[in-house]
């Protein structure tokens, strides 16, 4: 009796030793943070919101202790994010949810909160969050396992104001040990939102995580195989796995006999080993074609640059030869009010007027000062009557573009971030925020430009926004 329950005390510790996961996959104390952002003021997705409350409802189900966060700004996803790592500190199964946009920039993955503010790539890593936030809290808190679901690559809502942009999400190629990572698909492709209530991803991931003595890997298999079958092999899932042992989301016994479960174990250790091996050579792949696109970045830019300067000089002596050309012409048309400054091309008189010498218009020295639609902007335009002119109109677009000048700049009244948010073109002429009105018109929609970061572009005549007027007129 003695020797069989020496016997007996061998094998179970054993089994502890070989299976620690699996022996207390229902007993772990389970911790998630499930965030969904839908509301979006451009590209508001229809589905992100339904796909984290019912994850959450699911994992609820499944012993986790959910923290859910619906429509969230970035401040109250950080302090999500940091009260999530310091619930993991107490150690057990930590895992990570999130639906909504994401972008990546620089190979760095950023999850975009509700009311994010991008008009330039610069931008993203101020108005969104860098999922290696996440990545940081949970290797801080030293948990054995954690899990990381990025149902986050729907197609980029900003691409268009980007100097460069990328599609979907960026591989993460350093994470804790212990860490499973899956993407809702293929690195750089994108995911569909979804016609029902999910998306088909999430759709795929209720169904199977409560398939019970399912182990993680094979879950996310079967999602796979759901999702290929639901998209016609447009949509594949994407995981990357550091995990030692064995993780259940819905612990039990399974349909199979032991055998079949040891035969299963043993065929899915097998390829789990040729996954992580082919993971390995595609990462040391990655890692030596990041270095050359770096090094081809670096070349490019420098090109850039060097031809950025070298036309600039040859402007700025176009500019010196045409003023110089000019300059007998700009006296007879300059107003009769005395002149109050120069700066380049420009002239400023002390009748609130600047005169470009370059292309004969003369400007108001300053716009209406104040939020306007483009219809109350094209009425102020016309009935105008600074220096005693009456002929001032609005301006077209090219005309307004003309101003720009990347190598000037000021900071506008309404500004909130001084260092970035900044106009540029001549300081003789006073812009009271980054957009101005112009003139072309198509259907409900009217033209503007950007003196923040130089782009043309077109939103509704009614919009207030931050359009201002500024009038021009013609010298003859």
């Amino acid at each position: 009796m003695q020797a069989m329950s020496i016997r007996i005390f061998l094998i179970f510790f054993i089994l502890i030793f070989i299976y620690p996961y699996s022996l207390i996959a229902g007993t772990e104390k389970r911790t998630a943070l499930v965030i969904g952002n839908s509301g979006y003021s451009s590209s508001p997705l229809k589905n992100a919101v339904n796909d984290a409350a019912d994850i959450a409802s699911n994992l609820q189900r499944l012993d986790f202790s959910v923290i859910l966060k619906k429509n969230v700004s970035h401040q109250e996803m950080e302090d999500a994010i940091l009260e999530f790592g310091e619930k993991l500190k107490k150690g057990g199964v930590g895992l990570f949810f999130y639906a909504g946009h994401g972008v990546q920039k620089d190979n760095r993955n950023y999850l975009i909160p509700i009311g994010a503010r991008i008009n330039k790539d610069t931008d993203i890593k101020f108005q969104a969050v860098d999922a290696e936030m996440v990545l940081a809290e949970m290797g801080n808190a030293g948990n054995n396992l954690n899990i990381v679901i990025l149902d986050a690559c729907r197609d980029n809502p900003f691409s268009g104001s980007f100097r460069k942009s990328s599609r979907g999400l960026a591989i993460i190629s350093d994470a804790p040990k212990g860490t499973f990572i899956t993407y809702s698909t293929s690195p750089g492709k994108v995911a569909a939102d979804g016609n029902g209530r999910n998306s088909p991803y999430t759709e795929s991931l209720i169904k199977y995580m409560n398939t019970k003595g399912l182990p993680i890997e094979e879950v996310f298999k079967e999602v796979r195989k759901d999702l290929g079958r639901k998209t016609g092999g447009q949509q594949v899932p994407w995981e990357l796995s550091s995990l030692e042992g064995q993780f259940y989301f819905s612990p039990g016994k399974s349909v199979k006999s032991d055998t079949a479960d040891k035969d299963e174990f043993d065929d899915q250790n097998k390829k789990l080993e040729a996954e992580q091996s082919r993971l390995e050579k595609e990462k040391a792949a990655f890692v030596k074609q990041k270095a050359l696109d770096e090094k081809r970045q670096q070349i490019a830019e420098e090109k850039e640059r060097l031809a950025t300067e070298k036309e600039e000089a040859r402007q700025a002596a176009l500019d010196r030869k045409q003023a110089k050309k000019t300059t007998t012409l700009a006296m007879a048309k300059r107003p009769s009010s005395g002149e109050t400054g120069r700066d380049g091309r420009f002239i400023a008189y002390s009748n609130g007027t600047v005169l470009d010498t370059r292309t004969n218009l003369m400007w108001a020295a300053k716009d209406n000062g104040s939020n306007i639609d483009w219809q109350g902007a094209k009425s102020y335009c016309d009935n105008y009557r600074g220096g005693g002119y009456s002929d001032w109109r609005m301006p077209m677009q090219d005309e307004l573009a003309g101003l720009y000048d990347v190598s000037k700049g000021y900071t506008p009244g309404c500004a909130t971030n001084l260092d970035n948010d900044k106009v540029h073109l001549t300081n003789l002429i006073t812009m009271s925020c980054w957009a101005g009105w112009a003139s072309e018109t198509r259907g409900s929609e009217a033209a503007y430009f950007s003196f923040c970061v130089g782009n043309r572009g077109w939103t509704l005549q009614s919009e207030g926004g931050s359009g201002r007027a500024l009038p021009v007129r013609s010298v003859k």
